[in-house]
């Protein structure tokens, strides 16, 4: 199915590009997804009849354009009925506390039982279709066995503006972690560039050339003796597996992590054997998505999300703070 918009050009777009003036028309559509209309042959001018295709076309007060706009189309992947934690959510936005082991997209090996599989589900008709599509827009991610606030768009619009805030670095996030040994100073910043390691492919690593800028705030929250502690990471840009490459880099790698934790460090840590044994056995990066702000897409009011350290994360702490 299709619908038709009829837009009236009024005197303050004179000169516009065409994608530009429609956007400001449809504020619920992005200009990229207009831009893509266009090109697709969807506008022509009423009073020619003939199809316009270029989105960089320039605009005249009066002109008359009909858009002829494709309904939405099915989900891919199909949702799943997968309870969510929700903290907020309303026409736009929606916020989930994910679990720690629910992977965010679908993928090999991970089919479905994803977080998109269960937002697509919960959201049902509300998902007004993100480039025509009736699905989720995921502007960041966590990883699978990271726990944690995500925020996820349900509109074009929304996705639009939430994308350009994350590429902006304009939205506040904060991370709760455990690691090994105790980070000195207390408080600093991690500038680093961050790349594909040169070797084991599947990882990320500090690099020195042909790496993305990547920069991390942290602070010492808890300390257990020099063993371990517990660090806010506040995230300034946002790479892949950024907080886990930067904390390993200066010598105090998260509890847990399978990947870009070290053996060594674990074994030399000065806590009890109790405490060594559980941190050891933990099966997870201690790694806890806890503040989330944004500025709301279509408000511009500033909102903010706190969500509480998880049970297990917190059995950890309570075992390292026993003598």
């Amino acid at each position: 199915m299709t619908h038709r918009l009829e837009l009236s050009i009024p005197a303050e777009a004179a000169g516009e590009r065409l994608d530009r003036a429609l956007a400001t028309l449809l504020p619920d559509m992005s200009r990229s997804r207009l831009k893509a209309l266009i090109e697709a042959g969807n506008l022509v001018a009423a009073a020619s009849g003939a199809t316009i295709d270029e989105p960089s076309f320039r605009v005249k007060p009066g002109e008359i354009y009909r858009l002829d706009v494709p309904d939405a189309t099915p989900p891919e992947p199909e949702g799943q009925a997968i309870p969510l934690d929700i903290v907020y959510e309303d026409a736009d936005i929606i916020v989930v506390d994910k679990p720690a082991g629910m992977v965010v997209h679908p993928a090999p090996g991970n089919a479905d039982g994803t977080l998109v599989n269960a937002l697509i589900a919960h959201c049902g008709d509300s998902l007004s279709g993100i480039g025509g599509v009736k699905r989720p827009g995921i502007v960041h991610r966590i990883d699978k066995d990271t726990s944690g606030l995500i925020i996820a768009a349900k509109n074009d619009a929304a996705h639009h503006a939430l994308s350009e805030a994350f590429a902006a670095h304009d939205i506040q996030r904060a991370y709760k972690c455990l690691v090994w040994g105790l980070p000195a100073p207390k408080a600093g910043t991690i500038e680093t560039l961050i790349g594909r390691h040169p070797t084991h492919r599947q990882k990320m690593a500090v690099v020195s050339r042909n790496g993305k800028e990547a920069i991390t705030h942290y602070l010492v929250e808890l300390s257990f003796g020099l063993g371990a502690a517990l660090v806010e990471c506040r995230l300034e840009t946002g790479r892949t597996h950024q907080i886990r490459v930067h904390m390993t880099h200066i010598g105090h790698p998260l509890i847990g992590d399978p990947v870009y934790g070290r053996a060594t460090t674990a074994r030399r840590a000065q806590v009890s054997d109790a405490a060594r044994e559980a941190a050891k056995a933990f099966p997870r990066q201690a790694l806890h998505a806890a503040l989330l702000g944004v500025n709301h897409p279509r408000s511009g009011a500033y909102m903010e999300w706190e969500s509480e350290i998880p049970a297990d994360m917190r059995e950890l702490i309570r075992i390292l703070g026993t003598k």
